[in-house]
């Protein structure tokens, strides 16, 4: 059964990992997966309680997928009303060196409130109105990349993984924030520092047109500001609301987006701009969320879950701790191995491994001290979060930004390891050394 079941995810993996030549979307093959794996443990492993191990699990999956159907929306419905634009309007500057750092360090604090894929969107379409030459708005692109991963990882909401480990009470909002905040901004200082010999000096070519054109007429520049600062204040608020109340942080998105909708069909009705309202309403966006995205964490988050259920994830833990047994060690292999296949699916495989240590697990244990990596907000859990973040970033195919990026400017896999993966890796290793001193320093 063990054999079938990894044979089945490790052949899953593949297809996910070679979806742009196999030509099949990876959220059905997640899917599939998940059935299969689900269906050999319950043919071989004749287990009585299969079903409440299935609606357990399931549960905290859900919580993650209801928490992204509400984010997603969110971001949608900002954009739908043109947002973002008061943020890339006011970027003014021509200088191409400045304007390499400004767009790093607005990527790296946009992703943290927004997810890094959003981000990099908006990001890579600034691009376009300001970098004429290809070749150097891939510099440009593959750094915004670096940037909004690394952005992504030292906030509660700024990437599944980080979303994942929070919701789960791997992590707090605040110890993460404080101990992940300089790690990662040094893995994106160094990158874009080493990146400015790429790109030479002197201007770019001014912004062909307005970032605003295309809106309905209804939605002004009042508007725009309007929606950015709610959205965002939305985002925001989960976290506020979880330390409040103690609940669940998708019941806080959940508040959040029900807020906006109340707050946008105000808005329409006392305005009686119904007909050219319609694509911006909250009814109208949720039919343009990205399904695909979350069956595809559906199933790859499922299948997961079967492997823990069957032992297998507890087995290849005990194998780690045999054979490694250092934290550094095994979160660093785990942020390469994001960079080739995808960072959810390898942080929820830890979670599954490495249960959350309380005080009787670490009294209990013949190593205290390395157990203690494994407590809440323990070294290993925020360098997990730092590596399966940071590390997509060495392969351009390492993360849903790098994809992303890739399919909007045609970055070629090759360039992008010859020119840029050195880059990312010096961040990575960098951002590493920097946990490593806080860890001695504040131990």
């Amino acid at each position: 059964m063990i054999l079938a079941m990894i044979l089945i995810f490790v052949l899953g993996y593949v297809f996910i990992a070679l979806e742009h030549k196999v030509r099949i979307d990876k959220a059905a093959i997640a899917l599939v997966m998940c059935g299969l794996l689900w269906t050999v443990y319950s043919l071989l492993a004749h287990d009585a309680h299969i079903d409440s191990e299935i609606i357990e699990h399931l549960g905290d999956t859900s919580e993650i997928l209801f928490f992204l159907i509400g984010a997603m929306t969110i971001v949608d419905l900002i954009d739908s009303h043109g947002g973002f634009n008061v943020i890339t309007d006011h970027i003014t500057t021509r200088d191409k060196r400045k304007l390499l750092w400004l767009l790093s360090l607005i990527t790296f604090f946009m992703s943290a409130a927004l997810d890094n894929m959003t981000t990099t969107i908006i990001m890579v379409m600034l691009l376009r109105r300001l970098i004429t030459d290809n070749r150097e708005r891939w510099i440009f692109a593959s750094v915004i990349v670096i940037a909004a991963n690394s952005g992504g990882a030292w906030s509660p909401i700024g990437d599944v993984t980080t979303i994942m480990l929070w919701m789960r009470g791997n992590v707090t909002a605040w110890a993460l924030v404080r101990n992940l905040f300089l790690p990662c901004l040094v893995s994106v200082v160094i990158p874009t520092a080493l990146a400015l010999r790429y790109i030479g000096k002197g201007s770019v070519m001014p912004a062909p047109q307005n970032a605003g054109s295309g809106l309905p007429p209804h939605v002004g520049p009042r508007l725009q500001k309007f929606m950015l600062v709610t959205g965002v204040l939305s985002l925001l608020f989960v976290p506020v609301f979880k330390t409040l109340t103690g609940l669940p942080p998708y019941m806080g998105m959940m508040v959040s987006l029900g807020i906006m909708w109340i707050g946008t069909e105000i808005i329409y009705d006392t305005r009686r701009c119904m007909e050219d309202s319609i694509q911006n309403r909250v009814s109208k966006v949720l039919k343009h969320i990205d399904m695909p995205t979350i069956l595809f964490f559906l199933g790859i988050l499922m299948a997961v879950a079967a492997l823990e259920s069957a032992g297998i994830l507890a087995t290849f833990a005990q194998t780690l701790d045999t054979r490694v047994h250092e934290a550094f060690t095994i979160a660093g292999v785990t942020g390469l191995l994001s960079s080739v296949v995808d960072n959810v699916p390898l942080v929820a495989a830890c979670m599954g491994m490495y249960p959350i240590a309380d005080a009787a697990t670490i009294a209990a244990s013949a190593d205290p001290a390395y157990m203690q990596s494994f407590v809440q907000d323990g070294i290993f859990w925020h360098l997990l979060t730092f590596c399966a973040g940071v590390g997509g970033s060495l392969l351009i195919i390492g993360s849903a930004a790098g994809v992303v990026a890739m399919g909007l400017e045609k970055i070629n896999f090759g360039w992008y390891l010859k020119h840029i993966s050195l880059l990312a890796l010096a961040g990575y290793a960098a951002g590493m050394l920097v946990i490593y001193l806080e860890h001695l320093i504040f131990l």
